[in-house]
């Protein structure tokens, strides 16, 4: 029940509860309130699947409250002014019943969805006059479309529908021809940033998280939360390579919170919500020196060494503490930081080498960090990172070389994304959540003080700056259904132009994301 579509906005103001001394149709109530976000047969939208299997870490007394006042840092609404105590308890029921057949979506499915662009006009050049490599492309939510935006001109160049509920930030080949996009309910699209057209299609899973693509360009990594799989696609035209059953050493099942490219490792990191592990996946077929020799579990749960060569998509296992997700690597990518969420053992995140296979530090970060936002830069000498926070007014600066907190940053309130750029002397982050929501705070990375408080649109929430390819401009979205691309000059912080957007949930430059900038999220 993540948000409400218009339809269920207006069924709210019209629909009541069941009447008195009636018991309560869950079903129908489902329908009424939830569908709209998590599918009509439980499967997943914009919202997770509310399935048993998917919510084992919320227990049904939690999700009695959840569903009362809605979710912190979510955008799960309260139904208590809506819904009866029995309307909800009902609900509750209803979605911790497993359903009548076991969803399933495997080989066959996935290989029987995929959906080839027979029209696509192949080209070598690009058919505009635009620099490709400083492209934006912006993912509207509002109508479901994205728009590819010229970056030195701003101006769109294409604008085209795209599948329902776009989510986890499009990803790009290395040359930066082909973007891929994810959708909540497990599409996966091509689309040739030169031809401005689909080229394939094909869903990956039924709830999806996030994709990754790897190092080489080869191949396409979904995060799955329904089935527990994680599913690898082969970057040149999606199809299936393999699934990996998600589990750990002793069978228990897991969603995927999200899959990342670690670049350098040459191989993918993914985040389990479920158990303790994180896994690591090579994407070399020679299986590269930061295997060799490295301890993993293998199928059976036995340890064993990894020997060099052992293959393309040899899994390794990492132990760790309790379930992280919300990642943050160091621009080496030696490091992760992982949000534990729980505050297990009074920390909210944990450091874990990937060289060594283990935690090796915690940091205290109440107010539940962003990681998967930090960016990093060099202060004062040293290597820092830098992050929001997401249910307090504030942001860290963590030192890299002895994870010590230089300085809380303290802010108007929640923020939700935070970006910079190696060409420009500032940090902009926004202040997502809350009453102050239309703010953007401007951080001076030199002195670590907000140098200027931005209101691109009074009312209305401001978010994710991300910017031009040289660092010259920023461009922040207005967060509505009836908002802007708003651009700015990044060193008089003035604004420059502003272009009508529905929703323009994020926007994504080409030569930032290939080149992995510190600046912005990977």
């Amino acid at each position: 029940m993540k948000r409400l579509g218009f339809a269920l906005s207006f069924a709210l103001l019209t629909l009541g509860s069941a009447p008195a001394g009636a018991a309560p149709d869950a079903s129908a109530l489902y329908g009424k309130y939830c569908a709209a976000c998590h599918g009509t047969d439980r499967l997943g939208g914009t919202g997770p699947a509310l399935l048993p299997q998917n919510l084992g870490r919320l227990k049904p007394a939690r999700a009695t409250g959840v569903i009362a006042d809605g979710r912190a840092a979510t955008q799960m609404p309260a139904f208590a002014d809506v819904l009866s105590a029995a309307d909800i308890e009902a609900l509750v029921a209803y979605v911790y019943t497993p359903p009548a057949v076991v969803p399933v979506w495997g080989r066959a499915e996935i290989a029987a969805s995929r959906i080839l662009n027979d029209d696509l006009i192949k080209v070598d050049k690009p058919v505009f006059e635009a620099d490709p490599l400083n492209l934006f492309v912006v993912v509207e939510t509002g109508d479901h479309h994205a728009t590819i935006l010229d970056g030195d001109r701003f101006e769109p160049i294409y604008r085209f529908p795209t599948r329902y509920a776009l989510h986890g930030g499009p990803k790009f080949t290395p040359d930066g021809r082909y973007v891929f996009f994810m959708s909540r309910d497990g599409w996966v699209t091509k689309f040739d940033l030169y031809a401005l057209d689909v080229v394939v299609e094909v869903r990956a899973g039924i709830n999806a998280r996030n994709i990754a693509i790897s190092e080489d360009g080869r191949h396409i990594a979904v995060a799955n939360y329904l089935p527990n799989t994680l599913v690898i696609l082969s970057a040149e035209d999606l199809s299936l390579e393999k699934i990996f059953e998600v589990k750990d050493r002793w069978g228990k099942p897991s969603r995927v919170s999200a899959v990342y490219q670690a670049r350098p490792r040459r191989s993918f990191v993914a985040a389990l919500k479920d158990v303790p592990e994180i896994w690591e996946i090579t994407t070399d077929p020679e299986a590269g020196p930061v295997f060799a020799g490295l301890v993993h579990s293998n199928e059976k749960g036995m340890k064993e060494a990894l020997p060099s060569g052992s293959g393309l998509f040899a899994l390794r296992r990492i132990e760790v503490p309790a379930p992280l997700d919300d990642f943050f690597f160091t621009p080496d990518y030696r490091n992760l930081i992982g949000s534990t969420r729980d505050g297990a053992k009074g920390s909210t995140a944990v450091v874990v080498n990937l060289n060594v296979g283990r935690d090796v530090a915690r940091i205290d970060l109440p107010g539940l960090p962003h990681l998967g936002s930090g960016i990093a830069w060099t202060y004062k000498g040293r290597p820092v990172m830098a992050t929001p926070h997401l249910k307090d007014g504030r942001v860290s600066v963590i030192a890299i070389d002895d994870w010590s907190v230089v300085k809380t940053i303290e802010t108007k309130g929640p923020g939700f994304f935070m970006r910079s750029h190696e060409n420009t002397r500032y940090a902009w982050t926004d202040v997502f959540f809350g009453p102050n929501r239309d703010l953007l705070h401007v951080i001076d990375k030199d002195t670590l003080e907000i140098v200027k408080t931005l209101q691109p649109a009074p009312g209305k929430t401001a978010a994710h700056v991300e910017f031009d390819r040289d660092g010259s401009h920023a461009l922040v979205s207005i967060w509505e259904t009836d908002g802007a691309l708003v651009v700015y000059d990044a060193k008089t912080l003035k604004e420059v132009k502003r272009l009508p957007m529905s929703k323009p949930s994020g926007k994504y430059n080409v030569w930032n994301k290939i080149t992995f900038s510190d600046g912005t999220s990977h």
